[in-house]
C-alpha cells in the first residue's frame, strides 16, 4: 500500500492503523520520514513530476514484498497529498488537480485496483448550516480550495468510469485531536474515525466510483453518511463541551471559510496586474 502526503495531518492520523493493516506501507512526502517499522518504507518524492509520481505509485521499490520477491503493484493508494487549505488557484491546480492526476494516472498504468482520494467537507462549504446534505447534491464550494476537491473528484469518477479503478473519495470533516470550535459540534472528525473511514474507504466491496463524508458522530452533524463504506463513527464533539452556537439560518456550513475575505486574499494579486 502506498500512503501519499504522509507527514501531514491525516496522513499522521492514519499511519499506524495502515501499518497494522497492510503487508508492506510505503510513506511517500516531500519532507523526509523515517521508517517505524519493518513493514514501512519511506519515499522523498515531489508529484509535480510525473516520473516520481509513477516511481513511488509503481516503481518497483514500491511494490516489493517484504523480504523480497518479485515486485508487484500495491493493492492501493491513499493519496493525501496536495495543498491542504486556501491558496492561490494556480497553486491548488498544480497540488491538487494535477498532482491527483498523476497519481491516478501512475495507479492506473501500473494495475493498481484501487485509490482513496482526500476530498474535503469545503467542496459543499456554502450550503447553509440547517440544511442536510449528502453526497449526491450538487457541489457549492465555499472557496478555490473547495473548488479544486470538485476537479479531484471529478477525476477520480473519470479513472473508475472509463479506465475501472476503483475510487473512493472522503470528503474530510475537521480533524482535530479534540473540537475546539462551535463549528465542529458539526464537523469535527476524530483520529480514531478518520483512520475508521480510510479503512473503510480500502476495504468496501467493488465500490465503483465512491464519494462519502468522513466525520465523527456528531449530533450537530449535516452530512449525510453512506452506508455503503460499512463504517459507522463512534466520537461525538458534544461530549467535549464545545459552546453551540454556530448553526443559523444564514450561517454557510463552511463558516469562516465561506467567506469573500478568506478567497479574496489570493486573488488581490490577480485584480491588481488587471489593472
Amino acid at each position: 500500500m502506498v500512503l501519499t502526503g504522509a507527514a501531514g495531518r491525516v496522513g499522521a492520523a492514519v499511519r499506524a492503523p495502515l501499518r497494522a493493516a497492510a503487508e508492506r506501507l510505503v510513506l511517500v512526502d516531500r519532507v523526509p520520514l523515517d521508517a517505524e517499522a519493518p513493514n514501512e518504507a519511506v519515499f522523498q518524492a515531489d508529484l509535480s513530476d510525473p516520473a516520481e509520481a509513477a516511481r513511488v505509485v509503481g516503481g518497483a521499490n514500491a511494490g516489493s514484498p517484504v523480504g523480497g520477491g518479485p515486485p508487484h503493484p500495491p493493492e492501493a493508494v491513499v493519496h493525501l497529498a496536495g495543498v491542504p487549505d486556501e491558496a492561490p488557484f494556480p497553486d491548488l491546480v498544480e497540488g491538487n488537480i494535477l498532482g491527483t492526476q498523476r497519481v491516478l494516472e501512475a495507479a492506473r498504468a501500473a494495475g493498481v485496483p484501487r485509490v482513496v482520494l482526500a476530498s474535503s467537507n469545503r467542496l459543499t462549504g456554502l450550503y447553509r448550516s440547517t440544511e442536510n446534505v449528502s453526497a449526491v447534491m450538487p457541489p457549492r464550494p465555499d472557496g478555490l480550495y473547495g473548488v479544486s476537491k470538485v476537479a479531484v473528484e471529478a477525476l477520480g469518477r473519470l479513472y473508475a468510469d472509463k479506465f475501472g479503478l476503483d475510487v473512493v473519495c472522503l470528503r474530510i470533516g475537521s480533524l482535530e485531536a479534540r473540537p475546539s470550535e462551535p463549528r465542529h459540534l458539526a464537523t469535527w472528525l476524530s483520529h480514531r474515525d478518520c483512520a475508521g473511514f480510510v479503512l473503510a474507504a480500502l476495504t468496501v466491496p467493488a465500490p465503483g466510483f465512491l464519494a462519502a463524508y468522513a466525520v465523527s458522530d456528531n449530533a450537530r452533524r449535516f452530512w449525510e453518511l453512506d452506508e455503503r463504506l460499512g463504517y459507522a463513527p463512534v466520537d461525538d464533539a458534544a461530549s467535549y463541551g464545545v459552546p453551540d452556537t454556530f448553526v443559523g439560518p444564514d450561517v454557510p456550513q463552511g463558516g469562516d471559510f465561506a467567506s469573500p475575505a478568506y478567497t479574496l486574499k489570493y486573488l488581490s494579486d490577480v485584480s491588481e496586474g488587471d489593472g
